[in-house]
């Protein structure tokens, strides 16, 4: 068990996006601000785009969270599927709402549950802010019903706020004629950058401290040279070779992370190129991660 060999109360990088883990540096602090203010400013659509693996969910999380604790004046809906058709957005919307309405109901008595329910809660002083994760996926037909339904509005404000967590692709998507009005709608944008060298050694290091080790470097300047050469600064990849490496280091009954583990722990991961002599720090295709990070976690519970 790597967790008593290296003095761990959990496992550190786990891919399970966890706010307990949350850092504030770089372009993440920057997007949380930028949203927390346009939240308050009460402004209709907010879009925040990133790589695949950079962090967007844990920021979402940890966003939702902080208007969670603030009840009096935020009512957060989470959209839990973004591949739905038109009805299906706006059922699933009733449904956060809590209004109780059949599945068969018919388009206007469906939108007209729902302004009553936005007017209720406005009445006594609540922003409801609606949260799609992977909105990239969301179907272009969708996209526009959305906007739509943010047109249930007062004089002074939008009844409701939209936020937007997806992949470049997003923007492509946007870029049609077709989604023109949405895409004047967003007032605010913001692209969450990958970590750089400073900030993969703080990201490294408070990941390990939060899960409770208490010593010397546990990670080598080396070590996290070569994770930097390797990662590129995308989280979910500085995951996926951290845990790996841990467990080798631990197999081999050693008590700090090399530069060896971090590439021995890249060779045995699909999808993760290892860096050349001329290595230039660009992003790399994420293809094949996904595809195997079920195996790590899988890799998990045979060795934790």
């Amino acid at each position: 068990m790597y967790m008593q060999h290296f003095g761990l109360r959990e496992l550190p990088f786990s891919l399970t996006p966890n706010t307990h883990f949350f850092l504030n540096i770089a372009s993440y602090q920057q997007a949380y601000n930028m949203l927390m203010v346009s939240l308050a400013n009460k402004e209709g659509f907010i879009k925040i785009v990133g790589e695949l693996g950079i962090g967007k969910t844990m920021l979402c999380r940890e966003v939702i969270k902080a208007l969670m604790e603030d009840k009096e004046n935020y009512c957060p809906v989470v959209l839990p599927d973004p591949v739905v058709s038109p009805k299906g957005l706006f059922l699933a919307f009733a449904e956060e709402l809590k209004i109780k309405i059949d599945q068969d109901v018919g388009h206007h008595r469906l939108l007209k549950a729902i302004t009553e329910r936005l007017n209720e809660l406005s009445a006594i002083g609540k922003q409801v802010v609606m949260f799609i994760d992977e909105a990239h996926a969301i179907p272009e037909q969708t996209l526009e019903a959305l906007r739509l339904l943010t047109d249930i509005e007062t004089e002074t404000a939008k009844r409701f706020q939209v936020v937007l967590f997806a992949q470049p692709e997003l923007d492509v998507a946007l870029g049609q004629p077709s989604l023109q009005k949405l895409r004047q709608q967003i007032t605010f944008s913001f692209k969450i950058e990958a970590l750089d060298r400073d900030g993969l050694a703080r990201y490294v290091s408070h990941r390990i401290n939060t899960a409770g080790y208490n010593g010397q470097s546990l990670f080598s300047k080396r070590a996290l040279d070569y994770l930097y050469r390797t990662s590129y600064g995308i989280p979910r990849l500085i995951n996926i070779l951290c845990h790996k490496a841990l467990v080798i280091c631990f197999e081999k009954g050693e008590d700090v992370v090399q530069s060896d583990h971090i590439r021995l722990a890249a060779g045995a991961i699909e999808g993760v190129e290892l860096p050349s002599a001329n290595y230039r720090p660009v992003y790399i295709a994420l293809a094949g991660i996904a595809a195997s990070a079920s195996a790590v976690v899988f890799y998990f519970a045979k060795v934790v």
